[in-house]
């Protein structure tokens, strides 16, 4: 299975980018706005390509040099188990060799399997 990890492109990922997120379901609905397509935009972001289906993409951004951190990862449920997620992944650790990447992440137990080891936790500081 030959795998392609790239760069967005809007103009090129942006529709099928949408089929992959919607195809998630209730859990990914907020991301089907027009706000969301700037902040891809505006973000580190990689799409994986299997042939001409857009399979996968993660959104990283930059901490002003010091660090990167992915924000979101997702894996057309037709592709998970062929290490696109950890492609996606390792794609940012290529291109940011100087920097530490982390991931905010739902699915602990994805990142443990593939040997990521957890530092620290997040909350949500309530408005």
């Amino acid at each position: 299975m030959n795998i392609e990890i790239r760069k967005y492109n809007p103009s090129k990922d942006y529709e099928k980018l949408l089929e992959l997120i919607h195809s998630e379901g209730e859990d990914w609905k907020e991301y089907l706005n027009s706000k969301y397509k700037l902040s891809l935009e505006s973000s580190i972001t990689y799409v994986a390509y299997i042939g001409t289906n857009l399979c996968g993409y993660s959104r990283s951004i930059l901490d002003i040099g010091f660090y990167i951190w992915i924000i979101d990862l997702l894996v057309h449920k037709n592709f998970r188990g062929n290490s696109i997620g950890q492609k996606l992944m390792e794609r940012t650790q290529i291109d940011f060799p100087d920097l530490d990447v982390y991931v905010l992440s739902d699915v602990d137990n994805y990142y443990k399997k593939i040997g990521y080891k957890k530092e620290g936790t997040i909350f949500k500081i309530n408005s």
